[in-house]
């Protein structure tokens, strides 16, 4: 019996017991926070088993696509090393919602199995729950009871093949929380009956024997389980079966293993056919390399055809974990160095087609996405084994046999090289690793991605074999037309962006101290522009120039050519037409540029265009260049005004501003700024220049006197950058003013220290440096016509100054000379009180009108000077703010325990606020002044 007549026969006897035959869910859960994937056959049926939705029909029946790879039901590291474990596989189950129960599904099951596919009787056991104390839930006695009769004979009830199952076993939970319940399930031994009569089958369910497997599972969905881990009854109960379709296979066809049945037998064909070796169902590693492959292809396919892309985030990066696992595991036991998985595709869509027809119509699409991410992780893979030959090489050297875990965790982090693999050719070249150090520096990278997850990035994906890219000719264009080598989307704080490579580009990359540039790419196909997008920034990565993208940027003009192997008609704007021209080509036609493309992805776009115009803005490419061109003439000022042992440390140059880090140890004079400045401008004026010499031999350039950094890393070429041989010589990449009169001005803003040794000077050029200049100008005429325009503002401003400190000491007199008015009358206020002991103390609990907080502390400490055993609350309205000071005696500290902070704080509540201080004096302050009144009640009544 063929794979498809199995499944078959399971839906058509489902069918004829009244259920209504529904098709598979996607892989991807969707909209259920508590799971990433459905997981089981049950998961789409969870919000009717929670009462939440109303079934299409109360008996139901389906084969289900399930993925288990992380989570609870986490079935991957087992997946290749055993016969019948898999990521995805499919789950045929039947399902009743308040209809029938134990009785009808368990005689069911043993119909199918016996009956219709007919297997031995005496191969089969069952088992059901024994109950579980701590969860209240008491031993299944019904099934029990209908399994007896069920596998009775001649009238006589059997118990002999039953077996009673603990939690793990026989009570089945889809999460830590949801619908769960008892289970019983049928296992079957499909061993030879030498190895069946030298140990009972019974023996054996439950002790991962690869014959003796569990095949079908009724579970009994009577509870929900809570986040707090207690149970409560359904609303109804409900039978949700599960059989997994693999084993049932190798069971029916008489197989030892899931991969010996025509269910893998077509993929492990073409994986036999691409490596050129023999399956031979062992146990070696080759083997379980052609196991994992068949089963992980499975995996990412359906996936993807389920509308997942393999990204670096949630339950992409699952499937890319799953992709990279087999690709790995090709790699290394069948030498399979060039895209292999997505030439499995196509068989895989042919074998589903007639159950699962959505991977067959995207096998195109499905090929692509698989064919990508291969080339990306195969090229990763390659550069890791030549860093790893380099590091076996030096631990050769040095006499060492193990490799260290920070190295591991390098090779894992940086090449995204599995340990496990780096671990397999360390064996091979007698070698170990640092498993311990790995694992530390493992945990250490996760906690700090916690800590600070800011950004995330995809994998390469590569459109042309044009090399890494780009060619730099920024130099002498700021327009180049180009192609796009390759992209990733990144995911950071301000949302997706994409990281676009060109061929060549004139957009300058981060470096230096230079911020990148920014622009436009539109993109055209066949000559015809189609969409531009903003180029928000450009950063270098290694040798790749990477110009960043906001998805949000892009806009889109007129017609682009349509060919339906190229793209698909989703990624086109909502108002797109598509047209066949007298030719027979199509066209899809939109309005102009003005319209905005509202997409989040532009993957398909950037895949469709096979032409790329780059264009930097030139306005900003200018004032950035002036303000680089600048620091030149900036440092060579430095050097002449403070001395040779001035060396750049750092800088910053962007349209905006320049900043210049150097060496020096002492705060820059305004007269040694004011000296700097006239002679950068003064080299401004003299509008020298520019003399650029590319491709320089670096001890050429020594001998002609150019400035190198310290920490600099320079190649055995250099570009040299001169204004004024006697002046102004630099190694240096940046883009330059074609003259330094092209400048303009040049302004200090700023001057101060970063380290110790080093300090900073801030200034702007150009524009900039114009538009400070102005600012000022306008602040001194607004100045001159508010002092009714003075000969001398400076006077002016010094005479009002000198005039307002004047009077600033007239009020705090008249302010003290009050204060001291209040305190005399504050002092005919106080209470003498008695305690029942003897002992006694001064009390005085008041509000008062005094101008700060700083009046209030005085006042309180010039009244308890004056009178002995003091016990004070004061309370005062400050602008708008309620204010409290608390003094306490020692006779109330000692003899009463309180203390002035921890009061006061218990009386700022009053005034929404808070304080503390010492135990014989505090303070608070608060936002609600119409709570002081209460705040001195209460503090009068504490010190009674």
């Amino acid at each position: 019996m063929t794979s498809h007549e199995i499944r078959r026969h399971f839906l058509d006897f489902f069918r004829s017991k009244q259920h209504l035959i529904v098709p598979s869910a996607p892989l991807v859960a969707k909209n259920d926070p508590t799971l990433m994937f459905n997981n089981s056959g049950m998961a789409q049926f969870k919000d009717f088993f929670l009462g939440n939705g109303t079934p299409p029909s109360p008996r139901v029946a389906d084969t289900q696509k399930c993925l288990r790879v992380s989570g609870k039901h986490n079935d991957l590291e087992d997946v290749g090393f055993d016969t019948y474990h898999h990521t995805m596989f499919e789950m045929l189950g039947n399902w009743s919602f308040g209809d029938y129960f134990k009785k009808e599904a368990l005689a069911w099951s043993w119909e199918l199995l016996t009956e219709v596919y007919k297997l031995p009787k005496d191969r089969i056991y069952v088992s059901v729950f024994k109950g579980d104390e701590r969860d209240n839930v008491p031993f299944d006695q019904e099934s029990w009871d209908i399994w007896r009769e069920i596998l009775g004979r001649d009238g006589e009830p059997d118990e002999s093949r039953i077996i009673l199952g603990n939690k793990k076993d026989n009570f089945w939970e889809m999460g830590d929380t949801g619908p769960c319940g008892p289970c019983s399930e049928i296992h079957i031994d499909l061993r030879s009956p030498d190895e069946v009569a030298a140990t009972p089958g019974k023996e054996l369910v439950n002790a991962d024997h690869p014959q003796v497997v569990e095949i079908w599972n009724n579970v009994f969905m009577q509870f929900n389980r809570k986040a707090d881990g207690s149970l409560e009854e359904l609303p109804a109960r409900h039978v949700d079966t599960g059989m997994g379709f693999e084993r049932l296979c190798m069971a029916i066809q008489g197989k030892q293993s899931n991969y010996d049945t025509d269910v893998f037998s077509g993929t492990i064909q073409v994986i036999e056919e691409l490596s050129g070796r023999k399956y031979e169902a062992g146990k070696g590693m080759a083997d379980v390399a052609m196991r994992v492959i068949a089963d992980h292809i499975r995996a990412v396919s359906f996936a993807i055809a389920d509308g997942l892309v393999p990204s670096n985030a949630k339950a992409g990066y699952v499937i890319r974990r799953i992709l990279r696992r087999a690709i790995r595991y090709g790699y290394s036991y069948l030498n399979l160095t060039e895209p292999f998985m997505t030439k499995l595709v196509p068989t895989l869509a042919m074998q589903f087609a007639d159950v699962f027809p959505e991977l067959n119509a995207q096998r195109d699409f499905v090929a692509t996405v698989i064919r990508e991410e291969e080339i990306a992780f195969l090229r990763t893979l390659g550069t890791g084994l030549g860093r790893l030959d380099q590091i076996i090489g030096q631990l050769a050297s040095e006499g060492k046999s193990e490799i260290p875990g920070e190295t591991v965790f390098e090779l894992n982090d940086t090449f995204g090289f599995p340990a496990d693999l780096t671990a397999l050719i360390a064996r091979e070249k007698g070698l170990s690793i640092d498993e311990a150090g790995f694992q530390k520096a493992l945990q250490e990278q996760k906690a700090r991605s916690r800590k600070d997850a800011t950004s995330s990035a995809g994998d390469w994906i590569e459109l042309t074999e044009s090399g890494m890219g780009s060619r730099f000719v920024g130099y002498d264009q700021l327009e180049t037309t180009t192609t796009i080598v390759k992209y990733r989307k990144v995911q950071n704080k301000q949302g997706a962006q994409y990281q676009i490579v060109l061929a060549e580009t004139p957009f300058y990359a981060e470096s230096g101290g230079q911020i990148g540039d920014i622009g436009s790419l539109r993109l055209s196909k066949a000559g015809t522009l189609f969409c531009s997008l903003d180029v928000v920034d450009t950063k270098k990565e290694n040798d790749l120039t990477i110009h960043i993208v906001n998805p949000a940027s892009a806009t889109g003009v007129n017609s682009v050519p349509y060919q339906e192997t190229e793209t698909n008609w989703q990624v086109f704007p909502p108002n797109a037409t598509l047209s066949t021209l007298d030719d027979g080509s199509k066209v899809v036609t939109w309005p102009d540029l003005a319209n905005r493309i509202d997409i989040d992805e532009l993957d398909e776009f950037l895949a469709l265009a096979d032409g790329v115009k780059a264009i930097v803005n030139a306005d900003r490419r200018m004032l950035t260049s002036s303000n680089h061109s600048a620091t030149h003439l900036l440092h060579a000022a430095l050097r002449d005004v403070l001395g040779t042992h001035v060396a750049q440390k750092g800088s910053y140059v962007g349209p905006d501003a320049l900043r210049f880090d150097f060496s020096h140890f002492s705060k820059v004079t305004d007269e040694q700024l004011a000296d700097v400045e006239r002679i950068v401008n003064e080299k401004i004026r003299e509008d020298i220049q520019l003399d650029e010499k590319r491709n320089v031999p670096i001890d050429q350039a020594k001998n002609m006197g150019a400035t190198a950094l310290f920490g600099e890393k320079y190649g055995d070429f250099v570009r040299v950058i001169t204004f004024d041989p006697n002046y102004s010589v630099e190694l240096c990449g940046g883009t330059h003013v074609p003259a330094t009169g092209h400048i303009g001005l040049f302004k200090f803003t700023g001057e101060g220290s970063v380290s110790t040794g080093i300090r900073r000077v801030e200034a702007k050029t150009s524009v900039g440096a114009e538009e400070l200049v102005n600012e000022q100008m306008g602040v001194v005429s607004e100045l001159k016509e508010l002092l009714k325009a003075p000969k001398d503002v400076v006077k002016a401003v010094q005479a009002l100054l000198d005039e307002r400190a004047a009077l600033q000491k007239q009020v705090e007199a008249l302010q003290n000379e009050k204060v001291q008015q209040l305190k005399n009358q504050l002092l005919d206020k106080i209470e003498n009180l008695t305690g029942s002991d003897g002992a006694g103390h001064a009390r005085l609990v008041e509000r008062v009108d005094v101008p700060s907080a700083d009046a209030l502390k005085q006042l309180a400490y010039d009244l308890k000077a004056k009178v002995d055993n003091l016990a004070l609350v004061l309370g005062a309205d400050i602008n708008g703010k309620p204010q409290l000071a608390v003094m306490l005696p020692d006779s109330l500290i000692q003899g009463r325990n309180l203390n002035a902070g921890q009061v006061v704080k218990e009386l700022a509540k009053n005034i929404r606020g808070g304080g503390g201080g010492q135990p014989f004096f505090a303070t608070a302050g608060g936002s609600d002044a119409s709570g002081l009144d209460a705040a001195l009640a209460q503090g009068k009544a504490l010190l009674a």
